[in-house]
């Protein structure tokens, strides 16, 4: 009889432990909404000949955590918003803007965003991860993996890292060397990078 009166005990107390755990993690788990107008996206493209940079605004995103610790994320580029940093010729930077939001690249008219959402955050360091995630461009949705380093404020936290991207698995061919041979110095490479700094407040 004792014995069952201790199990039952032993029972009610495991399961106060356990859903005090559930309820305190979930008071950790905090998403922040991030400052698109403190944000930036800075992409660099590069070919034979070259290389240009320039501007992405963002448009939404989240930054997930779990007290300090990454746990998600997401965010939101406005293809559209586009712009070329390097080019002073207006006429030169606007055919290529042109260009870069035709369908030979982003085909913005059908696909205007371009999104990241975080599937998995493996810590490294302090407050540095190896961020893998689902980004989708011209609704082709394929996983990545970089290295994000977060730090946490007083009012919420900042999150930067190099995206780079290989175009080729997007459907964006134009002058790729793994759709055309011979190109020569019209190559312009697969990958291009993305300098991503989400600002977020609580």
């Amino acid at each position: 009889m004792k014995s069952i009166k201790f199990f039952v005990a032993s029972l009610a107390v495991a399961l106060f432990v356990s859903s005090s755990v559930s309820a305190d993690n979930g008071k950790k788990a905090t998403s922040l909404k991030v400052n698109p107008a403190k944000s930036e996206l800075t992409w660099v493209g590069k070919k034979v000949t070259g290389e240009h940079t320039g501007k992405i605004t963002l448009k939404e995103g989240t930054i997930t955590l779990d007290g300090a610790k990454l746990t998600g994320g997401k965010f939101v580029a406005d293809l559209n918003s586009i712009t070329c940093t390097d080019l002073t010729d207006k006429e030169y930077n606007g055919k290529l803007i042109g260009h870069l939001k035709s369908d030979d690249f982003f085909g913005v008219e059908k696909h205007p965003t371009a999104t990241f959402v975080v599937t998995k955050a493996t810590p490294k360091a302090t407050g540095v991860y190896d961020v893998t995630g689902d980004l989708t461009i011209k609704g082709i949705t394929k996983p990545v993996t970089f290295p994000v380093t977060v730090k946490t404020t007083a009012t919420g936290a900042e999150a930067t890292g190099t995206l780079v991207v290989d175009r080729s698995k997007y459907d964006i061919k134009y002058n790729s060397k793994s759709f055309f041979d011979n190109l020569g110095d019209k190559m312009i490479h697969d990958d291009f990078s993305i300098d991503v700094k989400l600002v977020a407040a609580k």
